[in-house]
């Protein structure tokens, strides 16, 4: 055996490397799909992943088998925590579950591809630049999808701000009524103190060529993760004026404020 060998059988257990294999995904023959993931780097990350999950952040998922088995499927929760890690949280959820696990993709800000190493190993692990047409080609290419409709403006609020729901764009659900993909809310609580920011220096970012600058603790909080999926929504494409749009975007809104609700009244401590 050698020494990769030996490194990945202590690294990826056996049961973990036979359950993303029985997981479906369109790889070509260098082994990557055509937004960059790779099914054997993702066995690492999955790995890596249950730890944190499991003995860091130990996440309570509830609900997570209300996500379609298959077909294009938006999941748009809460955006929190100065980091993407609620992204990472959920994406395992849904990969690890017993019955009929997906391994979805992550719309990311555009801020992360451009950081040397780190953009190539986020596609490799699932993760798209949040862009429309990149969403539109995954939606038709049947994946789950995870979207978060506050962008910057919620993974960076402040403390204060904590589990208030900033204005989401309309974009996702444009989406999701031409491919007629059902959206799948989201509440995340614990992520918002993870990394509290209690102020967010905008001349630095913008010198910096960053989303946000905030005055944060350098580490990231154990703080415990409960997740609650809510029911699929569906949609009809009929041509409808933008304010009806919006009117539906305010629906997705006020089922994704519900399920926060209900997670920071299940919580029982936040550590």
């Amino acid at each position: 055996m050698g020494l990769t060998s030996i490194l990945k059988s202590r690294l990826v257990p056996a049961e973990l490397e036979n359950h993303i294999n029985r997981i479906r995904k369109p790889i070509g023959s260098l082994g990557y799909d055509p937004w960059g993931y790779n099914n054997e780097v993702m066995k690492y990350g999955f790995s890596l992943t249950r730890q944190i999950y499991e003995k860091y952040f130990r996440v309570e998922a509830t609900g997570v088998d209300k996500i379609p088995s298959e077909g294009p499927v938006l999941i748009v929760p809460n955006h929190s925590g100065q980091l993407p890690v609620d992204g990472l949280l959920i994406a395992y959820a849904l990969a690890s579950r017993e019955k009929n696990p997906r391994i979805p993709r992550a719309m990311i800000e555009r801020f992360f591809p451009t950081v040397p190493y780190l953009g190539n190993l986020l596609n490799e692990f699932g993760a798209v630049l949040g862009d429309p047409t990149n969403c539109a080609k995954m939606l038709a290419n049947g994946e789950a999808v995870i979207v978060f409709p506050e962008g910057i403006r919620g993974s960076g609020k402040l403390y204060q701000d904590r589990y208030q729901l900033k204005r989401f764009g309309n974009g996702f659900m444009h989406l999701a009524m031409k491919y007629k993909a059902p959206i799948v809310p989201v509440g995340v609580v614990g992520c918002e103190e993870t990394i509290p920011a209690i102020a967010n220096i905008k001349p630095l970012a913008r010198w910096l060529g960053i989303p946000y600058a905030p005055v944060a603790m350098p580490f990231v909080l154990p703080a415990k993760v409960h997740l609650n999926f809510g029911d699929p929504m569906m949609f009809d494409d009929l041509e409808i004026p933008e304010e009806q749009v919006t009117e539906r975007v305010e629906q997705v809104k006020a089922a994704i404020s519900e399920l926060i609700d209900t997670g920071l009244s299940e919580r029982k401590r936040l550590f």
